[in-house]
């Protein structure tokens, strides 16, 4: 049988030693097994496709709660498929909320920029439309608040 450290564990998987205790801690992982003589985690090959599992949720911004819930459905198969789905997909809509944010932020700079460029290049006719841009882009920053 394959096993393998905390450190190999963590170098596979791309999580934190601190991050692997954590997440045994509080229930996402494990228990893990122990070797007899040190009591060191030794981590099975099963262990990791959890823990990469729980990477890849982590990587998508999914919160501790709703990976609990993952984990749980999961363990359920075929059963809870449509709740797996519709977990999924709220989150989806979790980070189309974010990217929208992001967007009206990214244009507010890129308007308060044009703005700043027009003005020291001196064109007073670039720096007004700028400063129509960056009132209709101040407006678009409500869906980032």
């Amino acid at each position: 049988m394959d096993v393998f450290t905390i450190q190999e564990a963590a170098r596979r998987t791309g999580l934190t030693e601190p991050t692997l205790r954590y997440y045994e801690e509080i229930g996402l992982l494990g228990p893990i097994e122990r070797d007899e003589r040190h009591g060191h985690r030794r981590y099975g090959i099963r262990d990791l496709d959890e823990l990469e599992i729980l990477a890849c949720l982590r990587a998508v911004g999914m919160g501790i709660e709703d990976m609990r819930s993952y984990q749980t459905n999961r363990s359920r198969g075929r059963a809870a498929a449509g709740e797996q789905r519709d977990l999924l997909l709220r989150h989806a809509g979790r980070i189309e909320v974010e990217i929208e944010a992001q967007r009206a932020r990214l244009g507010y700079l890129r308007a308060k920029a044009a703005m700043w460029d027009a003005r020291d290049r001196g064109d007073e006719q670039a720096e007004a439309d700028a400063m129509r841009q960056l009132v209709g882009a101040f407006e678009g920053l409500a869906v980032a608040r």
